[in-house]
Formats: C-alpha cells, structure tokens, sequence
C-alpha cells in the first residue's frame, strides 16, 4: 500500500508557522507619569502550560541563576481531524516546476486534516495580559492566512489559513504568600492544513496537435462518423514560446525552438492553424 518512503515535515512546518505568528509580541512598562520605562519581548516556546506552571511553582519568587519569567508564551499542538468537507477530486494531480529542466514534478491531491493548536499566555499581572491580547484578536476576524512551501519539490506556496475558535482566562494565584500568580489566557486555533503525498517525476508536453475533419454522416442512423478517409479541413498547433532574451511570446515565428525551452521556462503559448481547405 505504501512501498515509496516520503517525508516532506508538514507537520513540522505548520508548528513553525504558528508559533512564527506570536514571536515579536511586546510589552510596555510605564510609570505613573504615564511614560514608557521599559518594553519586552514575550519569549515563546513549544510545550504544554503544565512545564511552565511547575518551574513557576518550584521558584515562586524567580531567585535562581535561571529563573522563568513572565510574561511568556507556550503553545502545542493538541489533536487532528480528518476534514472532509475539504477533500478535492482525488484523481486530480498537483504539478510543479521542481523537477528540472525535462521534467515537471506531481502529487496526487492532499489530504485535508484540521489541526488544533492552543496558545498560552501567562502573565504576572492583569496590565501586561491585556496589552499582549490586544496585539493578537485584532489580526484573526476569525483567521488569518499564511503561505507556507509545504513541498519543496514542487516549488509552490499554499495558503494556509489558521482560525482563532476560543479564549478562555484562568487565575492560577490561590492568596497564599509561597505561591507566585500566573494568569493564565488561553487561545484555541484550528490550522487547515493539508498532508501530502509522494511526489513523482512527469515528461513535459513540447506540442499539442488537434486535427479537425469534416465528418461522414449516416443518414439512416443520424450518427455522425470520423475516419481516417475524411477530409482534414485544419490543424492547430499549440506550442511554447519564448523569445531570445527570454520573454514569454505568443508568436512562434518569434521564438527559439521549442527544444530549447525548458519546464522551468517564463514561456508564453503560441497558436498557429493549417487550413488544408479545397
């Protein structure tokens, strides 16, 4: 069933992608005048609040040589789903210029998976959250789309889109002097990604020829037959074309030969006719 080892990390780039999304979040410290003393950048890593909560609790006050501090953002990837209502025509292929000069790479068309993403932004005081989350609900009414390579080989982008489902706050300080407080904001994505398959070479068509014939008719029958004997009233001829200082062309007069065009070619489409009228 699946004999072809392929691996294009397109799980691995969605991560990336999301977590890109939220790196050059800030923060700003004013004094009472109102003036800005101080901006940080929220640092944001992989993994699940539960990491970040027990290195909170076990330095409350942030005296280690390495201590966490907030605010900071985390996120992880928590489930799939197969998406249906997305599923293409699975007998249509995808093509791309990435398979050289003769050839053109393909794909059959991709699987559609959801895939759900939450955000965590944990903050020490209520000033710091409020700013952080006023730079992230303005940008996803409700999605925000971006364009990712998911396979190189085929040298196309995808847009993919990322939709923001929920947000929930929790206060995790319970009024005791040892413990260090944290709220904590929660925000829900669904990625509509795509899986792909294995990607295969495929020749490239130099010319398309379309004879037209004048047609036999069977009067008994009313069918309308084409044979080789008919008569050939015109050829069309479609073809590349690209000039010599390497610009498309829909004159194939004008162009170089069509051997030295290649897949990965700025080429235009030339049309000619052949009449063979009597």
């Amino acid at each position: 069933m699946f004999g072809q080892f392929h691996y294009h990390s397109a799980l691995r780039k969605y991560i990336i992608m999301f977590g890109n999304m939220f790196n050059d979040i800030d923060v700003v410290r004013f004094n009472k005048a109102g003036e800005s003393t101080q901006q940080i950048r929220v640092p944001i890593a992989y993994g699940p609040k539960e990491k970040f909560l027990v290195k909170l609790r076990t330095d409350p006050d942030g005296r280690r040589e390495i201590a966490m501090v907030l605010p900071r953002l985390a996120f992880e990837m928590q489930q799939m789903s197969y998406a249906p209502e997305r599923v293409l025509n699975r007998q249509n292929k995808q093509i791309g210029k990435g398979g050289g000069n003769n050839s053109l790479r393909q794909t059959w068309t991709p699987a559609p998976y959801d895939i759900e993403m939450v955000l965590y932004a944990m903050f020490a005081n209520n000033e710091d959250a409020v700013q952080v989350v006023e730079q992230i609900l303005p940008y996803f009414r409700p999605e925000w789309t971006n364009s990712v390579k998911i396979v190189p080989e085929l040298d196309t982008y995808v847009d993919v889109p990322t939709i923001l489902t929920g947000m929930t706050i929790e206060d995790s300080y319970d009024g005791d002097f040892e413990s260090r407080r944290a709220i904590i904001y929660t925000f829900n994505f669904t990625i509509k990604g795509y899986i792909y398959g294995p990607v295969t070479n495929r020749g490239i068509i130099r010319r398309t020829l379309v004879n037209q014939f004048i047609p036999t008719s069977n009067t008994a029958t009313g069918n309308v037959i084409v044979s080789t004997s008919d008569l050939k009233q015109q050829r069309l001829i479609l073809t590349p074309g690209l000039l010599a200082n390497g610009q498309p062309t829909a004159n194939s007069s004008a162009s170089v030969p069509i051997s030295q065009i290649s897949a990965n070619s700025s080429y235009g489409f030339a049309f000619d006719r052949e009449d063979f009228f009597q």
